[in-house]
């Protein structure tokens, strides 16, 4: 039988000399005492000094020697922001050589410079060796080049793949930015191939947090529950053993709350709403204090160190943005917390943050739009702290699902005439209106006299705000808006919204959203350990997760105007 000819082009040739022989060893070979000390210059931002003295190197040395010391001057270079000088480097580095560091250098600036030529499979050619073999100084680049790379030849999950791997070791805002980045990619994939493609992750792949965090946003069940491991677990061994389903209650509780100061009217429906699943609880209750902190960052502080001398071994709150900032900002926290609002970082190992973002609302409403395939949509926001991030995040979401925002208009309390940038708009088959009740009274004829009347039309939560007379709400007939779960179907543990409302100030109106928050910080307390390790968890607010990050996810419920009342929609998906 005749071997089949194997033909390599002579453009394979070059690339896989490029990368150097697949044989070649990663084994690290020391670098010499003056490449160590050139190469240090770079970890001291001094890539130019580092350049020259690499290069002055290469000039005393011969052979591989004089290859590695190439090869790193053109790494070096390459980092001081001279490209050119670089490639003409490595036009005379003999790759066969290399071996190491160096090699790895070496093939991440071919890689590097490739993709700046636009020339993705050249890039990958040079990188295809794993990332685990990779030295640890380099390895966040390589996973990302690789990304750039597999993005521009139109694999979204393997870019998606390489960028979760590397998203633990970025720090600030290239971590933020690489989990937009994530996020788009995954943004790319309908529901059906999210779904499959996140089953089909193994376990502890860092991909399937955020392909996690993606499908709850779109209103979809988890294949399991998130991947959780060192830092991400949460401490409950203080606890006692727990119930059958899953109810664990801390020990000693303290709740951090601004009791008084300027937060002070938000923080009493999130009181009572805690209390009332504290006290709907016939078992085992723990211990609890609450603790004022005045709505400040110092007196959070204070409240949380107050909390620790007292004995607590779980701490809810602090509820302003500031004041979870300051406390997270310690980073090391000796009582776990679960904080009721989100702050600028991620919460410290072991802890965990909920809250009611206008950010999720936006997404949500992204998700919900283009679920059911809207492309073009106008968004209108009111023109406070809650619309604008409502609607930022909207536009970021919808963008990374390949909808398209066509226009944004921001109005005041009093709504102006608007409808000559409807107009303006062209033609639309969707509007996020991230407003209040009589905002949206005033907005719907305007939409349906410029010709919008009718596109879908999303609402965010704060819709409901200042909502209440039927006879006039009937304007809002037919948005759809996120809703609490507490207002749709039966809570356990919770009459129902309006039984409540009767009894309780707090649990009526605008009140109600964050009673029913209360009554979830109550319940994610007692069954921590169900909410990270299943999921799934039924809250006032919506059905409950914890992701990898300790961030509590929502699915909430939705629902729509008709007849000028509230009306659940049995399904969202």
């Amino acid at each position: 039988m005749n071997k089949p000819v194997v033909r390599i082009s002579a453009l394979s040739l070059s690339l896989m000399l490029l990368a150097g022989c697949a044989t070649t060893s990663f084994t690290s070979a020391p670098d010499s005492p003056a490449q160590s000390q050139a190469l240090a210059l770079i970890e001291q931002g001094k890539p130019r000094d580092a350049a020259v003295q690499l290069e002055a190197l290469a000039n005393t040395l011969r052979g591989s020697a004089r290859s590695a010391a190439l090869a790193d001057a053109a790494f070096a270079w390459h980092e001081a922001g001279d490209a050119t000088r670089a490639r003409t480097l490595l036009a005379q580095v003999t790759a066969r050589q290399l071996s190491g560091a160096s090699l790895q250098r070496y093939q991440l600036t071919t890689a590097e410079l490739a993709l700046a030529d636009k020339q993705p499979a050249q890039a990958l050619a040079a990188l295809k060796e794993s990332a685990e073999a990779v030295t640890p100084s380099l390895r966040t680049r390589w996973q990302l080049a690789r990304a750039n790379a597999l993005q521009a030849t139109g694999d979204n999950l393997g870019a998606a793949l390489e960028r979760a791997r590397a998203h633990a070791a970025l720090t600030g805002k290239a971590r933020t930015d690489n989990q937009q980045a994530i996020a788009g990619l995954l943004g790319t994939l309908d529901d059906a191939t999210l779904r499959a493609r996140a089953a089909a992750l193994p376990a502890n792949e860092p991909l399937y947090n955020f392909a996690g965090r993606a499908l709850i946003a779109r209103g979809l069940p988890l294949p399991r529950p998130f991947d959780r491991e060192g830092a991400s677990q949460f401490d409950t061994s203080k606890r006692p053993p727990a119930m059958s389903d899953g109810y664990r209650p801390p020990v000693k509780m303290a709740v951090l709350l601004p009791l008084s100061g300027r937060l002070a009217t938000a923080a009493q429906p999130v009181r009572d709403g805690l209390l009332s699943g504290y006290y709907g609880e016939t078992r085992r209750r723990p211990d609890i204090q609450f603790i004022d902190t005045a709505g400040t960052a110092a007196g959070a502080v204070a409240a949380y160190d107050k909390a620790v001398t007292a004995g607590a071994d779980f701490i809810v709150g602090p509820l302003g943005r500031d004041e979870v900032d300051a406390v997270f900002g310690r980073r090391e926290l000796p009582v776990p917390v679960l904080a009721l609002n989100r702050g600028k970082d991620t919460p410290p190992a072991g802890s965990a943050g909920f809250s009611l973002a206008p950010e999720d609302d936006g997404i949500i409403a992204a998700e919900y739009l283009r679920g059911r395939e809207r492309s073009k949509v106008l968004v209108i926001h009111s023109n406070d702290d809650n619309g604008r991030r409502a609607a930022a995040a909207f536009r970021e979401r919808f963008a990374q699902r390949g909808g398209q925002v066509v226009a944004t208009i921001g109005v005041s309390d009093t709504v102006g005439d608007i409808g000559a940038q409807v107009r303006a708009a062209g033609a639309i088959d969707g509007v996020l209106l991230a407003v209040k009740a009589p905002q949206a009274r005033a907005l719907t004829p305007q939409l349906a006299l410029a010709g919008a009347g009718g596109a879908t039309r999303v609402g965010t939560s704060q819709l409901t705000v200042g909502a209440g007379k039927p006879e006039e709400d009937m304007a809002l007939d037919g948005i759809v808006y996120p809703n609490e779960a507490w207002n749709v179907r039966g809570v356990p543990g919770l009459p129902a919204a309006s039984t409540a409302g009767q009894i309780l100030p707090s649990a009526r109106g605008a009140s109600g959203r964050l009673f029913a928050f209360g009554f979830d910080a109550w319940k994610i307390s007692a069954y921590l350990d169900k909410v990270a390790t299943e999921g799934g968890l039924a809250g006032a607010t919506g059905t409950l997760f914890l992701d990898s990050n300790g961030n509590v996810l929502r699915v909430p419920a939705w629902s729509t105007f008709s007849g000028g009342r509230p009306m659940p929609i049995a399904s969202s998906n």
